[in-house]
């Protein structure tokens, strides 16, 4: 059932769609709507909580081109990831579960959206979407895929190639081995990445433990040594071993070039 909208619920509505506006400001209604500052908060705040506009932050809301069915808006993924990277004058690409999702490397849904961005690391909610905001330095964002979502709004998502690499960097917070690994095979048995694109993405994304397991995974699979080269001249000298998947038993042979005990046994199988 459609909510029933109070007289200044219709009025700012009204005003936004007629203006065509996606996002409003604290102190953008008072003078159009003939509000005091206080009436202004509270409408916003109230329209907030019923699910009629989405904060972004304290002092800055999206707002529907029109109100949909049963009175409860939602707001485009795009609209709302570029307005909150906009406000912050972030570059963010979406990574991990929800890459994961888009390329077919995983068919479960993430409950959450994962985006690294070069500003803010925060759990946020806007509408009923929950966002985890990871911080990275500037340098490990691109490697990106453009898309268009329903809105027509560019969404940024980390590549697929850049997205197996992050599979084996970020493997603690997306939950990502020994999976991540079968896809790797995968897509380079079909055809979809190449050897030689993976490693220059893991040079220029990776760190020293990921460069190792990769490079381990890549001998594993037999890929041409002067592909796998260039892994190698970029690890510095080290006595230390890793486990090929962590987390597992680190029983095994040692693969002495990387350092790395593969350990992985039945679980690529």
């Amino acid at each position: 059932m459609a909510k029933r909208l109070g007289k200044q619920e219709v009025a700012l509505l009204a005003y936004v769609q007629m203006r065509d506006l996606h996002e409003i400001r604290t102190g953008d209604l008072v003078g159009p709507l003939n509000l005091s500052a206080r009436q202004e908060q509270t409408l916003l705040s109230r329209m907030n909580k019923s699910g009629l506009i989405a904060q972004i932050r304290r002092g800055l809301y999206l707002v529907p081109s029109k109100l949909p069915l049963g009175g409860v808006w939602v707001p485009d993924l795009a609209l709302a990831v570029n307005a909150l990277m906009a406000d912050k004058q972030a570059r963010y690409q979406i990574c991990g579960p929800n890459a994961f999702n888009r390329y077919g490397f995983d068919e479960q849904i993430p409950a959450r959206v994962y985006i690294y961005n070069d500003a803010i690391s925060a759990n946020k909610t806007i509408g009923s979407i929950n966002y985890v905001l990871i911080k990275v330095s500037s340098d490990r964002l691109g490697s990106i895929e453009t898309v268009k979502s329903l809105s027509g709004e560019p969404l940024i998502y980390s590549s697929r190639v850049r997205s197996l690499v992050d599979a084996v960097y970020d493997w603690s917070r997306f939950d990502s081995l020994p999976q991540a690994f079968r896809w790797i095979t995968n897509d380079i048995n079909v055809g979809v990445v190449k050897p030689a694109e993976l490693v220059q993405t893991a040079l220029k994304y990776g760190n020293t433990g990921t460069i190792r397991r990769i490079g381990a995974m890549l001998e594993k699979m037999q890929v041409k040594n002067a592909i796998i080269k260039p892994l190698g001249e970029q690890l510095p000298p080290t006595s230390a071993k890793i486990p090929l998947v962590p987390g597992s038993p680190t029983i095994g042979p040692l693969m002495k070039r990387w350092g790395v005990v593969d350990n992985a046994g039945q679980l690529l199988a």
